[in-house]
């Protein structure tokens, strides 16, 4: 276990021995492990030097954990206080908890549970004070839109790619889960290149058909086709010297794929109906957020192509695999819906900002725009609680249930149905929330891209209360 530089604990307790033991077992954890036998000369050492985490006992004999407690929370608001105790009650851990502290700890306790409660502690208070940095910063422009937001080790990996391949013309293969911002990394790499003051055309081909695609890309001559009443440019020829962007390039056929690769050999194309080719000088970025490798495999996806456009891949990581970038991401849409909506909302609450960084986001980055966007709608406050955040706030509900130790057989089933109801409409909510924000809200797409009639989607909608956006 590394020790967290910097970070000091101090325990307080009226028996050296266990005085001795906890700042043993704690030794692995922190810079400097310090002990006080009693409340006052504990507050005295806080004075002098404060602490990020105080560990302290409820009962003592000069000045009791209680107050201990009370005054470090009124002095010294980020140093984050556990409470442990050999008179466990339900009533006991209420109030130290509305006291304000993080942890409540009964005796005895393993040197696991200990460690525990305090990396809980750090990582919580971690949250707080990113927290407080960034409502401080709500008032600042947002940054522009080409920029990736965060400081996770995942993110810095994507930016440093970026950086390498940007000045080339390398081909680009940027892959990740639904939401994760393939579409920012393109227009990260294109606002980086040598062809910035040039056009970006971004393409989802998941929308077009085969022969749709086929001539919005090459274009196609009078007579072409039915309807091909006159010539029509196509993407690549309006793209000259600029940046095109395929997006979701697994819903291409094989057809498309296959021109598609003679294109990226020659850069060398013919409008549908034309009987020579034209040479354009573009740069191509896909996407995907399937297994290409996979779909090769199975014979839905050309190899030649395949191995043609994984010249630079870059993964984006999906938002639940770099936490420490949800809150940053989270008020930088609260900085820009503010401005959208003329709202003045200056930041999350701490519970608030415990739900959204323990949130798994199914649908990444796109879910905690929306998410944003509809909280700042509801707020009436100048910070966004839970009551902003329904489908997130309700897991506390299941939690309660889960924590909740019943006193006969009678109770007992009550709460495993209570449960059960609960724990079935948080994951059918969930569900419906998820299908549309993965399709902007679109209760059509939405409910054919799960497997739904549209009115029984709809009832869904109706059953948990879910209205669109601005509805």
């Amino acid at each position: 276990m590394s020790v967290e530089d910097g970070t000091r604990i101090l325990i307080i307790d009226d028996e050296p021995l266990i005085c001795r033991n906890c700042a043993a077992i704690l030794s692995g954890m922190a810079e400097t492990v310090d002990f006080a036998l009693n409340g006052y000369d504990a507050l005295g050492m806080i004075e002098k030097n404060p602490y990020q985490i105080v560990i302290t006992d409820l009962k003592m004999a000069r000045m009791g954990g209680m107050e201990v407690l009370s005054r470090i929370k009124q002095n010294y608001p980020d140093t984050m206080v556990i409470v442990i105790t050999g008179y466990a009650s339900v009533s006991s851990a209420v109030e130290v908890m509305k006291l304000g502290a993080c942890d409540y700890l009964p005796k005895p306790f393993t040197p696991d549970e200990l460690r525990g409660a305090v990396r809980k502690a750090l990582n919580d208070r971690s949250l707080k004070l990113q927290n407080k940095k960034l409502v401080a910063q709500t008032d600042r422009q947002p940054p522009p839109t080409h920029q990736l937001i965060g400081e996770s080790p995942q993110i810095k990996k994507v930016v440093s790619m970026i950086q390498k391949v940007a000045g080339t013309d390398a081909t680009v293969l940027i892959y990740g889960e639904s939401g994760t911002g393939k579409e920012l990394v393109a227009r990260a790499v294109h606002a980086n290149s040598l062809r910035q003051g040039e056009v970006f055309f971004a393409v989802d081909c998941g929308t077009l058909s085969g022969n749709l695609l086929e001539s919005e890309l090459f274009g196609f001559r009078k007579g072409a086709f039915t309807n091909a009443h006159k010539d029509k440019e196509g993407i690549f020829q309006l793209a000259d010297h600029g940046t095109v962007f395929l997006d979701e390039i697994s819903n291409i056929s094989m057809d498309v794929q296959g021109k598609l690769l003679r294109f990226l050999d020659t850069r060398q194309f013919m409008p549908l109906g034309d009987t020579k080719h034209h040479k354009v000088d573009i740069r191509l970025i896909f996407a995907t957020n399937k297994d290409l490798k996979e779909m090769v495999a199975e014979g839905t996806f050309r190899q030649d192509f395949y191995y043609r456009i994984f010249v630079y891949p870059i993964f984006i990581p999906p938002l639940r695999e770099r936490r420490t970038d949800i809150l940053p991401i989270a008020y930088h849409f609260l900085k820009v819906y503010n401005k959208n909506f003329g709202k003045a909302v200056k930041g999350l609450e701490d519970a608030a900002v415990e739900r959204l960084v323990n949130y798994e986001w199914p649908g990444n980055i796109r879910q905690l725009r929306n998410l944003i966007e509809r909280a700042v709608i509801l707020c009436e406050k100048d910070t966004i609680s839970l009551k902003e955040l329904p489908h997130l706030g309700e897991i506390n509900e299941i939690e309660r249930l889960i924590e909740y130790i019943p006193e006969t057989n009678e109770d007992l089933k009550r709460v495993k149905k209570e449960l059960r109801q609960k724990s079935t409409d948080t994951v059918e909510k969930n569900f419906i929330i998820c299908a549309l924000e993965k399709n902007d809200w679109n209760i059509t797409k939405a409910s054919q891209s799960v497997g739904l009639l549209r009115p029984n989607f709809q009832s869904l909608m109706k059953k948990h209360k879910i209205k669109l956006p601005g509805k």
